[in-house]
C-alpha cells in the first residue's frame, strides 16, 4: 500500500434517513477500509463531504498527512441529519474538492456511502465527474435504487457497487479496498482520461527511469488485427500522450511496451476504452440523457479565456419567451442539467454567449421533448420460499403502460446476477436454482416501449436445507441405562448439533411423565442415557442454524 498515490473523496450520507447506529457502522467501516494506506502528499490523500440539507466539507485533501490524524477525525465525525441533498453535495465536491486534474495528477476516486434512500438526481453530476477522470464507487446499506447506482458507478459494476447490511459491512472491506488499490496504485496499468468522441489521453507512472530506453505504443479498434494497429515510438520521459483522430462511439484497445536500452527487459501495459458518441454539430446544443423530468445540455466551448458569461433560457415551446426560465452561467461551463421538467412536454432552449464588452454575442438553440412519465411497481414482496427457490410478486400490474417486466437477482454481497423477462400481464415469478440460506437482491424493472424503466428492489433469503434424521437405535447397557445411536442421511452445511430428549413414563396414574434433554455437538452420533425408568421415550432431532430438522423417536423398556 505504500506505493499507492491518489485522492479519495468520501461522500458520506449524513441525512435523517440514516440511523445513528448505521452512521456509526459506516464510520468504522471507512476507518477499517483506509487503515492500510499511507496517508499524505505523494501517497493517498483523503477528503470527506457530508450529505445533508446543507452539505458540509468535513476535511479536505490537505488536512491529514498520517493515519493517526485521519483515523481520529473519521471516528469523531458527527452526524448532521437533515435532508438527502446528494446532488448539492456533488456540486460542492466538484467545485471545492475535486478540481480538474492536470496531466500529472494522481488518480481520483469518489466513494459514496449511503443508505440508498432518495439519492436524488445524481446521474448528471456523476457523469460529469467520470468524464473528468474521477472513478465512482458506491456502497449502499439499503436495497433500493439499484438501477440508479448501476448507471452511476465506474465499470466494472460488480467490483464498484456493493449492497450490504450495516451490521455486515466488514465482509466487503477487502473487495472494496482491492478495487481502490487497482484505481490508485496505477503503476501496473494505463489510465485513460478526458475521453471525447475523437480524443483520449493516456497516463502511466514512469517505468523507464534515468532516461534510458523507449516506449512503443500500439492502439486500434478492438476488432482489428494487432498488425494493423497504429504504432508510435515515445521517449523515456513520456508519462502521457493524447490520442486524436479517433472514431466516435468506438471501442479501442491500447498496448504500451517499455523497452530498456539493451532490449533485455521489457514491460507491457494494456487497457481498453470507448470514445463518446459524436456531438451533432459544433454550432448547436446537444441534448442527452432525456428523461421524463430532466435533460442534459452540452455545447462546445465558445467563451475562451474565462471572459464573459452564458445566458440560458428555456421553457415550454408554446410559452412566450419572456416567461422562460433564465440562468446565468460562468464562461467555463460546457454542460448543464435541466431538472424539474414536465413529462411528455416539448421544450425550447436558447443559449447566448456574451463577451465582456457586450459588443459580440453568439446564440445557440435547440428543442427537445421529455419522455412520458414512467410507472412501475410500488410494492414487491416474497410470497413463497424454499432452500432453492423464491417466488416474488409485485403490484400494481400496469399492462397498458408497460411493455415487459425484467427481474434481476443475485446473491449479496457478491455473486453472478441473473435476469429473467416476463410479460406485462404477469405479476409474479418463481426464481429457481438458488443457493440455500443465502440473501438475494431482487430488482423488478418495468420496461416501457420508450426504453425508460422504473425499478424497485427487495432483499430476500432462501431457506436453509434441513436434512432429517435417517436412523435411530436404542441398545440397553444395564438395568437403567441405554445407548442411543443415530445416523443422518446428508449432513447439511449448517448443522450445529443434535437435541436429545427423553420422557420417562411413570406407572402411577396420579403422576405425570418427566422429561430431560441434552445437546450434543454435530460430530457426535451417539450418547448414553442413565437412571432411566422402565419405560422411556427417546427423541433425537438435528439442530441447524435457523431451525430444527425432522427427528426420530423410539421407546425402550429396560429390564429391572
Amino acid at each position: 500500500f505504500d506505493s499507492c498515490e491518489g485522492d479519495i473523496l468520501l461522500l458520506l450520507d449524513s441525512s435523517g434517513s440514516v440511523s445513528y447506529y448505521e452512521f456509526s457502522q459506516m464510520l468504522h467501516f471507512l476507518s477499517d477500509l483506509l487503515s492500510p494506506f499511507q496517508i499524505g502528499p505523494g501517497h493517498v490523500r483523503v477528503a470527506l463531504v457530508q450529505v445533508h440539507t446543507h452539505p458540509q466539507l468535513e476535511f479536505n485533501f490537505d488536512k491529514h498527512s498520517s493515519q493517526n490524524t485521519l483515523q481520529d477525525s473519521l471516528l469523531r465525525v458527527q452526524q448532521l441529519r437533515g435532508d438527502t441533498k446528494t446532488k448539492e453535495a456533488l456540486q460542492m465536491a466538484q467545485e471545492r474538492v475535486l478540481h480538474p486534474a492536470g496531466q500529472k495528477a494522481p488518480p481520483r476516486v469518489l466513494l459514496w456511502v449511503t443508505d440508498g434512500v432518495e439519492p436524488g438526481n445524481v446521474e448528471g453530476p456523476l457523469a460529469a465527474l467520470r468524464k473528468e477522470g474521477v472513478s465512482v464507487l458506491v456502497v449502499s446499506t439499503g436495497y433500493t435504487n439499484y438501477q440508479v447506482f448501476r448507471r452511476v458507478v465506474t465499470p466494472p459494476i460488480e467490483q464498484h457497487l456493493h449492497f450490504v447490511d450495516a451490521d455486515s459491512m466488514d465482509i466487503i472491506t477487502k473487495d472494496l479496498r482491492d478495487a481502490i488499490t487497482v484505481l490508485s496504485c496505477t503503476s501496473s496499468g494505463l489510465d485513460v482520461r478526458d475521453v471525447t468522441s475523437h480524443n483520449a489521453v493516456l497516463y502511466w507512472r514512469p517505468i523507464l527511469i534515468g532516461g534510458q530506453g523507449q516506449y512503443e505504443l500500439q492502439y486500434g479498434e478492438s476488432e482489428w488485427d494487432l498488425d494493423t494497429y497504429n504504432k508510435l515510438t515515445l521517449s523515456p520521459d513520456h508519462t502521457w500522450i493524447e490520442l486524436s483522430d479517433l472514431q466516435p462511439d468506438t471501442h479501442y484497445s491500447v498496448r504500451l511496451t517499455a523497452h530498456t536500452r539493451d532490449s533485455t527487459r521489457s514491460r507491457e501495459l494494456s487497457t481498453d476504452f470507448t470514445t463518446l458518441p459524436e456531438l451533432i454539430c459544433t454550432e448547436c446544443l446537444d441534448v442527452r440523457d432525456v428523461t421524463s423530468h430532466s435533460a442534459v445540455l452540452y455545447w462546445r466551448p465558445i467563451l475562451i479565456g474565462g471572459q464573459g458569461q452564458y445566458e440560458l433560457q428555456y421553457g415550454e415551446s408554446e410559452w412566450d419567451l419572456d416567461t422562460y426560465n433564465k440562468l446565468t452561467l460562468s464562461p467555463d461551463h460546457t454542460w448543464i442539467e435541466l431538472s424539474d421538467l414536465q413529462p411528455d412536454t416539448h421544450y425550447s432552449v436558447r443559449l447566448t454567449a456574451h463577451t465582456p464588452d457586450s459588443t459580440r454575442s453568439r446564440e445557440l438553440s435547440t428543442d427537445f421533448t421529455t419522455l412520458p412519465d414512467v410507472s412501475g411497481p410500488t410494492k414487491v414482496m416474497v410470497t413463497d420460499s424454499g432452500p432453492d427457490r423464491l417466488r416474488v410478486s409485485w403490484f400494481p400490474v400496469q399492462s397498458r403502460r408497460v411493455e415487459q417486466y425484467r427481474v434481476e437477482f443475485g446473491p449479496i454481497p457478491r455473486g453472478d446476477v441473473r435476469s429473467v423477462t416476463v410479460s406485462r400481464t404477469q405479476s409474479s415469478v418463481l426464481l429457481t436454482q438458488l443457493q440455500s440460506h443465502t440473501h438475494y437482491l431482487i430488482t423488478i424493472s418495468a420496461v416501457h416501449s420508450s426504453g425508460q424503466e422504473r425499478a424497485m428492489s427487495i432483499k430476500a433469503c432462501t431457506q436453509e436445507v434441513l436434512p432429517a434424521l435417517h436412523d435411530l437405535r436404542l441398545r440397553q447397557m444395564g438395568f437403567d441405562s441405554v445407548k442411543v445411536d443415530w445416523m443422518i442421511q446428508e449432513q447439511g452445511a449448517g448443522l450445529q448439533g443434535y437435541w436429545v430428549k427423553w420422557e420417562t413414563g411413570v406407572h402411577s396414574s396420579s403422576s405425570s411423565s418427566s422429561s430431560s434433554s441434552r445437546y450434543v455437538p454435530a460430530q457426535t452420533l451417539s450418547t448414553v442415557l442413565t437412571h432411566l425408568n422402565p419405560t422411556t421415550r427417546v427423541c433425537v432431532s438435528p439442530v441447524y442454524r435457523t431451525a430444527r430438522g425432522e427427528g426420530l423417536c423410539c421407546t425402550t423398556h429396560t429390564r429391572t
